[in-house]
């Protein structure tokens, strides 16, 4: 009898061995996880987190329904495709109502993540990760007796299609530009650069927006330090939110009191590939257009994309005039106050008398002159970008030439110091760079106070420090007067004047020399190659 009872109890045990195995291997598969196995604990949890808002929907399947095993979706309304999400519903209600397995000795998370047919579907092992699926506009998948949930992502709503940049117009080059969807605009630079070392690394900052932010370069042509130095940055941010690329470049930029920007921004992909290309580093930021570029120096916010897609002769001309466009939008009402109050004697006899005539019936002195003026366009310029579309360059332009022709007749400002305000003014807009321009109006006040109070002396006395701090200032460990300071002699076929491309056949030495020939070291041009067939003597 004692060897019957025996005899049982063996057996019993044999038959619920591979049921604790199977049960061991489900804990291993997430040893990290703090979920709950059953679906109604963690539908607890997720409302309690989530309180009652109206876009978050949950929809519980039970027996009653058809499907014999329970399981839950949840998603924020408007963040996913509806179409997509039948489907799925449909996917699901077949998977887990009909074939779900009965064995213990298979997995559920890894039977339902290789039946399930969705293209993105992840594993969550942690009630932070279930949260933060659902806010990503992801579908939230809970089974009931499963530890883990899986996260699909079927994104849908509302989205900008890509279409031509506002900020930054070309007249040749490619017409696409980047979009509000971090996912877009790397799909964007994926189809122009099709090489496995393009990198992008992801971060997520902000507290309650939680961005997504993706750091772009090129293995192999990007210099590790630069790389690390960014995403060491980055990850220092602790802050609530971040809406805007503008957020990040404010926080990792070098010379944060600096007038002048150490970052470069843009919303073209073909501007971010160039720069990739380079050794550049590029930083994504969900929810907006602009992608940041760096290390950067002062010379490539004067430089626009179209100038590698025409002729290197008419390329280097149009540099030529964005330099002297600079230095006229920063000087040439300084330089009108100084020789009008200081230095008449500079001018020519003819010029000075016109200007006397005009200024005899002017009540007020040039400086002040010239700062209502200036803070007149500034005003219309600013009432263009506030008003409609539709009206506001209409409003611009007819108020700057009826303010200006008024204020003529009135005998308040002088002809001369109009179209000096108005030359200035299309000279700034000139410069490719929106934050390069910001500088140079700024700038140009302190300028016209210093040549109001002491003439050209004090417009030196101004520029001196500003060259100063230009040659102190650093873009991620790369100085900004990079060529000029300190002097590199490669550079120098891709400043003012640009070489033909196949003269360039080093890429810009910025930090280090990180994979540095861009092309073959003997190739030639076809009109070099026939000029050397014809001179060969043996011909």
């Amino acid at each position: 009898m004692l060897f019957e009872l025996l005899k049982l109890l063996l057996f019993h045990n044999r038959r619920k061995e591979p049921h604790n195995k199977a049960t061991t291997q489900i804990n291993s598969a997430s040893p990290n996880s703090n979920i709950s196995a059953l679906l109604s604990d963690k539908l607890a949890m997720i409302k309690e987190r989530m309180g009652n808002s109206s876009d978050f929907i949950i929809r519980e399947i039970s027996d009653s329904s058809g499907a014999p095993y329970p399981f839950a979706i949840s998603y924020i309304d408007g963040l996913i495709d509806q179409t997509l999400l039948a489907d799925l519903m449909e996917s699901l209600t077949s998977v887990l109502g009909k074939s779900y397995p009965r064995d213990g000795n298979v997995d559920p998370a890894v039977w339902f993540k290789d039946k399930v047919p969705a293209g993105n579907l992840n594993v969550v092992y942690t009630e932070e990760e279930m949260l933060r699926a659902i806010l990503e506009g992801q579908v939230l998948v809970i089974i009931n007796g499963v530890h883990e949930a899986f996260s699909v992502s079927i994104l849908g709503g509302a989205r900008r299609s890509v279409e031509e940049p506002t900020s930054q117009t070309v007249v040749r080059g490619p017409k696409e530009g980047f979009t509000e969807d971090i996912s877009t605009n790397i799909a964007l630079l994926r189809r122009i650069i099709r090489s496995a070392d393009l990198r992008f690394e992801s971060r997520v900052v902000g507290k309650y927006t939680q961005t997504k932010i993706s750091v772009a370069y090129i293995k192999g042509i990007a210099n590790p330090e630069v790389v690390d130095e960014v995403l060491s940055r980055i990850d220092k941010i602790h802050t609530d939110s971040i809406l805007e690329s503008g957020y990040i470049e404010e926080f990792i930029q070098d010379g944060v009191r600096s007038t002048f920007p150490t970052i470069y921004n843009t919303e073209r992909p073909d501007t971010v590939a160039g720069g990739l290309l380079e050794g550049l580093v590029a930083i994504l930021v969900d929810g907006t257009p602009f992608t940041l570029i760096a290390p950067v120096t002062f010379f490539r916010f004067i430089v626009s994309s179209e100038d590698y897609y025409q002729r290197y002769d008419l390329a280097t001309f149009l540099r030529i005039i964005r330099f002297v466009s600079f230095f006229v939008a920063l000087l040439l009402p300084s330089i009108y106050i100084a020789t009008t109050t200081f230095h008449q004697e500079m001018l020519p006899t003819t010029l000075l008398i016109a200007l006397a005539a005009q200024r005899e019936s002017t009540p007020l002195p040039a400086l002040l002159e010239a700062l209502v003026m200036e803070i007149t366009f500034e005003v219309i310029r600013e009432a263009g970008v506030r008003m409609p579309r539709a009206i506001g360059p209409a409003i611009s332009i007819v108020g700057a030439l009826v303010l200006g022709q008024a204020a003529v007749q009135a005998g308040i400002v002088s002809a001369a110091m109009v179209i000096v305000v108005s030359f200035t003014a299309i000279s700034n807009f000139v410069l490719p760079a929106i934050n390069m321009a910001g500088a140079v109006r700024l700038l140009r006040f302190v300028l016209m106070f210093l040549a109001g109070t002491l003439g050209l002396f004090g417009i030196l006395a101004g520029l001196v420090p500003i060259l100063a701090h230009l040659s102190s200032l650093q873009s991620f460990g790369v100085p900004y007067l990079t060529p000029l300071a300190p002097f590199n002699k490669t550079n120098l076929k891709d400043f003012i004047l640009r070489a033909p491309w196949w003269k360039m056949k080093k890429r810009p030495v910025m930090f280090g020399d990180n994979n540095e020939v861009r092309q073959s070291v003997d190739h030639k041009s076809f009109a070099e190659q026939a000029t050397d067939h014809n001179k060969d003597p043996m011909r």
